[in-house]
């Protein structure tokens, strides 16, 4: 029955091909006409909403305390052998910013707070010491005042000052800490460093959901003028890395293009051998990926980097799609689909189309079907990032079944009649792998294999299959956001013609050094603790003091130069106000009975005093209701950003777990201690978002098994050919799982919606080779004939597809950017391991099938 309606289906495409040919064009403008009247824009992974405690104490955080600094980038000055607090370095740090300051451009970017580095600070403590011309300024001085007390003082003057802004029991006008600009292996009271930091503070102009794009492009030139003043110096900031990301993916865009549309062509051409079939693959691809836009447009699905992996999908089956319609479209027109011995009669081109067309296009719908249900399982998850990849896959899919199961047998009887009518050239050609040849060679052989020894395949597949799944529990699954920032071109680059060299990218590295030698600012460079509770119990003081005692050297949370953990909260402020207002100083001395500085007694009294000496402080780290009642503490931890965030997460989450146990230890306090920040929420969302892909995977895969069980069943009377044609889906993720772990690739959101290819085209090519199978076997007088012409026949069109699309994708693995390194690699294997386990073991499978089970489809 479904094999007469599928015949009936190719029957009438091939006798209306010019009116379908018609429709599918005039349809897809209208789907494409989603792009221009639709609202797609795009999303970030970090804007999710996902439900905890630490994304609900962010939003308290939100709510409750100020500290947006805008924008900050950080210039770094390096000599590591030499020394970057000589005279001669100051000055040109400071002619830096009067450089950036003269540019009416660049200073419109800046903040009131402008530049500030210990070239200002030092500069300062000179025009203080009286070597500058006229009276010591109140406040901070200018800063041509600054350069040119800089500029006058004598050297061994230079030297006493240096050496007083660097003691560490100094007091310096303009309270500026001179050690924050400073390497974390930095020694307190040298007069030398290996490198030095100055903070460039921007404002931030631009609105809701969009870049200060202006900062960012002066970070950008900002750049071009510290690389004409230092030797070893870099500016980082969210516009260098803009910037960084932008090039290297042109760069590697531009190597890679030439080489990966040369591959494609020279793995079609030897596949088709004809060019007028490949340019008919490439106008079925233009029309699915007219249809993936407009479908976005009209469902205003916003883009983010989980949707990246949809068009490669799609590209994949197209390619796929394409080979299976022409492959049997030239098998019945050189008259070998239906003869057993491979010699037949040739037909005309709408037969050929008719019978061809007709014994594939139920494979064609029932991947389309399975794959599209798949992946729209997934339209149930919590997650809006889930449930448009789940959406937008199943519309890609289905536009790829309309673009290769509808318009493509038209299109390519209306070219095959023009060009074999009026031009008199034959379209006859030969299919791939089934004539003689290399290719049908090789699939001869893998098919003589599975009859001879097909439990030793299956058994030899479970295995490496197991290993693989035992590799998939050691994988790494952290997300760090190094791995996203582009790595410096490979040596060989270096002899592409001019065009084609890429630039020089050092930003991985800067970021590191940065990272592990001074405190980053922004979100990135920071978590932090709220502190909610009895937070005006003495103890809760002294349970962040012994924590931060104890912070364990290989934690993440930076130090200090000194080894002192750098945490900023409620005690660090109280000492600092202190250290600067006597009768603040003399309060907290009352109530200081162990001489630590810090109060064990009236500390509602003095955060009230606190917030009375220095209000801007104190509501950094302290919250009050509109009674003045203080509310909740926050403690900011500097942290390793080269880190992932997931150990950021864990080292912030322990030390808020120190606090709490020291609070009740110590008293009868109830405090709430949480970790929280936009580096701890980004774990907490990529933590949510894996474990919803790896369901969504699960259930994928299950929808996919309860269906073809379903069809098989239906269609053949068999109840094991479904499980069948998924086992060896299964079998080549657990294959790519354990490649990904030997290869040190992690398995994250990132490369987890990568995976969905491996499901997506191992189903596709299982499918196929299935209904092939049970096709040939029901006209077959024997089980090896049968095998042998579904591995040649179906499978030398796997073979020419999987060598397409993985040679494409592939090639990937040179780029510049790692993500798209890591999209080629994860990629290319998804493709390889999906054709191997389908003409390996899913051959085996079905020799064993019919021998133990006697299961004959009937």
């Amino acid at each position: 029955m479904a094999g007469s309606i599928a015949r009936r289906y190719a029957d009438w495409i091939a006798a209306h091909s010019k009116l379908v040919v018609l429709a599918v064009l005039a349809l897809t403008v209208v789907v494409a006409a989603g792009v221009a009247f639709g609202e797609t824009g795009s999303s970030d992974v970090g804007q999710f909403e996902v439900d905890s405690e630490e994304t609900a104490a962010q939003e308290f955080v939100r709510d409750s305390y100020g500290g947006d600094e805008g924008v900050v980038a950080q210039i770094v000055v390096r000599n590591e052998s030499g020394d970057t607090l000589t005279r001669e370095s100051l000055l040109e740090g400071l002619a830096l910013q009067r450089e950036i300051r003269t540019d009416p451009d660049l200073n419109a970017t800046l903040s009131e707070q402008g530049m500030v580095g210990i070239e200002n600070v030092v500069a300062t403590a000179v025009v203080h010491a009286g070597s500058g011309d006229g009276p010591p300024p109140t406040g901070t001085p200018s800063l041509d005042r600054q350069i040119t007390a800089l500029e006058s003082v004598q050297q061994d003057r230079f030297e006493q000052v240096l050496a007083s802004v660097l003691d560490p029991d100094a007091e310096l006008p303009g309270g500026q800490d001179p050690y924050a600009f400073l390497p974390r292996s930095y020694e307190p009271g040298d007069t030398s460093a290996e490198a030095r930091l100055t903070l460039l503070f921007q404002v931030d102009d631009s609105g809701s959901n969009e870049d200060p794009q202006a900062a960012y492009d002066a970070q950008v030139e900002i750049d071009g003028l510290i690389e004409q003043r230092f030797d070893d110096a870099f500016v980082f900031g969210q516009g260098i890395q803009d910037d960084a990301s932008a090039r290297a993916t042109g760069d590697s865009f531009a190597i890679i293009t030439p080489f990966a549309l040369a591959l494609i062509v020279f793995v079609l051409g030897i596949t088709y051998r004809d060019l007028l079939d490949i340019l008919l693959a490439f106008v079925g691809i233009a029309v699915v990926m007219a249809w993936l836009a407009g479908i976005m447009g009209w469902l205003a699905i916003p883009m983010n980097v989980i949707l990246i992996a949809v068009p490669f999908l799609l590209t994949g089956l197209s390619i796929d799609y394409a080979l299976h319609v022409v492959m049997r479209y030239r098998e019945a027109r050189r008259g070998t689909l239906d003869a057993q011995d491979g010699t037949g009669s040739d037909l005309s081109i709408r037969a050929a189309m008719a019978l061809g067309f007709g014994s594939v296009v139920l494979a064609l719908a029932a991947a389309t079907v399975s794959t599209g249900v798949g992946f729209l399982s997934n339209v149930v998850s919590p997650l809006p990032a889930i449930q448009d990849f789940a959406v937008l896959s199943a519309g890609g899919i289905f536009a790829t079944f309309v673009a290769f199961g509808v318009f493509l047998p038209a299109l390519k009887i209306e070219v095959d009649s023009v060009v074999e009518n009026r031009l008199g050239r034959s379209r006859a050609k030969p299919a791939f792998g089934v004539e003689s040849g290399l290719a049908n060679a090789v699939l001869e052989r893998l098919s003589g294999l599975s009859i001879r020894a097909p439990v030793a395949i299956v058994v030899v597949a479970l295995l490496l299959a197991t290993a693989g799944g035992y590799g998939a529990t050691t994988i790494d699954t952290e997300f760090n956001e190094v791995d996203f920032l582009p790595q410096d071109a490979p040596d060989w680059a270096e002899y592409l013609p001019g065009p084609l060299e890429p630039g020089t990218y050092t930003i991985a590295e800067d970021f590191e050094y940065l990272s592990d030698n001074f405190r980053l600012r922004g979100d990135e460079g920071q978590s932090q603790i709220l502190i909610r509770g009895d937070v005006t119990d003495s103890t809760v003081l002294s349970a962040i003091d012994d924590a931060e005692t104890d912070v364990d050297p290989d934690s993440s949370i930076q130090r200090r130069p000194g080894g002192a953990a750098a945490i900023e909260g409620p005690h660090t402020v109280i000492r600092d106000v202190a250290s600067g207002n006597e009768t603040f100083a003399a309060l907290v001395a009352r109530s200081d009975s162990d001489g630590d500085g810090l109060p064990e007694e009236d500390i509602g009294e003095i955060y009230a005093a606190l917030f009375d000496a220095d209000e801007r402080a104190a509501s950094e780290v302290l919250s009050r209701d509109a009674d003045g009642t203080v509310t909740s503490a926050r403690l900011l931890l500097s942290v390793r950003s080269s880190e992932s965030a997931q150990t950021i997460a864990g080292d912030t989450r322990a030390f808020a777990a120190q606090i709490e146990r020291g609070v009740a230890d110590d008293g009868a306090a109830t405090v709430s201690a949480v970790a929280t920040g936009a580096t701890v929420t980004t774990a907490v969302i990529q933590d949510a978002l894996l474990e919803t892909l790896i369901e969504a995977f699960a259930v994928t895969l299950v929808v996919i098994l309860l269906f073809l069980t379903a069809l098989f069943r239906v269609r053949y009377g068999s109840w094991s050919l479904g499980p069948v044609a998924v086992l060896p889906v299964v079998v080549a993720l657990a294959w790519l799982l354990g490649a990904m772990s030997a290869l040190g690739l992690s398995f994250n959101s990132e490369t987890a919606v990568i995976t969905s290819l491996a499901i997506g085209l191992g189903v596709d090519y299982s499918i196929h080779a299935s209904e092939r199978f049970v096709d040939e076997r029901e006209r077959a007088e024997t089980l090896e004939s049968a095998l042998t012409r579904t591995i040649t026949g179906t499978g030398g069109a796997l073979l020419a597809s999987a060598a397409t699309t993985a040679a494409a994708f592939g090639v990937l693995a040179f780029a510049l950017s790692p993500p798209l390194q890591r999209f080629g690699i994860v990629t290319g294997l998804a493709i390889v391991f999906a054709f191997v386990a389908v003409v390996t073991m899913l051959p085996g499978l079905l020799v064993v099938r019919e021998r133990v089970l006697g299961d004959r489809p009937s």
